[in-house]
Order: structure tokens, then sequence, then C-alpha cells
């Protein structure tokens, strides 16, 4: 339809040919500038980032989970059962009934001394 309108006065098959690649090549080259003003990359093209952890990583990741086993086992009573059932994912509530607390302000105030006690055991830092 487009070719009709825009090109009525090409009649002859000669001159189609071209017609038609000289079309295509306008529309290669406007593709091209399209590409390198939004500056868009094929997928095949960009570096895809490791996401797998370095021996350095790993090797502090097991120091701080030796860390940390050793500071839990050194907790009292209490507060070993408190950190044992928060990992279990249990609720300040649950943890109220389990301990039997008798109010959650209670408990609370328990995780707030365990926790403390722990970065203590830690010697004084997370990290």
């Amino acid at each position: 339809m487009l070719l009709h309108e825009k090109y009525a006065d090409v009649d002859r098959v000669e001159e189609l040919v071209p017609l038609a690649l000289q079309i295509a090549r306008f529309k290669l080259m406007a593709l091209r500038r399209k590409v390198i003003r939004h500056r868009e990359v094929a997928v095949s093209e960009m570096p895809l980032p490791d996401l797998a952890p370095g021996p350095a990583e790993l090797a502090e990741r097991k120091e701080k989970r030796q860390r940390l086993a050793r500071a839990l086992g050194q907790l009292d009573g209490r507060c070993r059962e408190m950190m044992r059932l928060k990992l279990e994912g249990r609720t300040f509530a649950e943890i109220q009934k389990l301990l039997g607390a008798a109010a959650i302000n209670t408990v609370y105030t328990w995780d707030h001394r365990c926790r403390k006690r722990l970065l203590q055991l830690m010697g004084g830092k997370w990290e």
C-alpha cells in the first residue's frame, strides 16, 4: 500500500529491486542509530555478575558461625531457650506461653537482655 502511494512513479520490476534494497538499508541504519542512541545492548552481550561468594567471604561466614555457636553455648538456660524458640520462628506471644511469663513485656525484656548478653559474648560486635 505504502509503495503504491509513495512510489507511484515506479512501474518497472527492474526499478523495484534497487528501491527495496535502499529501503531495507535505510531501515537498518535507522535501527542502528536507535540502538546507539538508547544504548541498548543485546542480552547475550551483557556480562553476568558472579553471585557466588568468594573464598574470603566463605571463610568469614564460617568464622562468624563459629563465634555465634560458641556464644550461644555460653548463654544461660532461659536465654538459650529464648534463642532456640526465636530461631524456630515462634512469636513473642508463643514464647510467653511456653516460658510461662506473666506479661509479654517481660518476654521483650528477656529478649533485649539475652541479645545484649549474646553481643557481649561475641566480643561486642555482630560483624
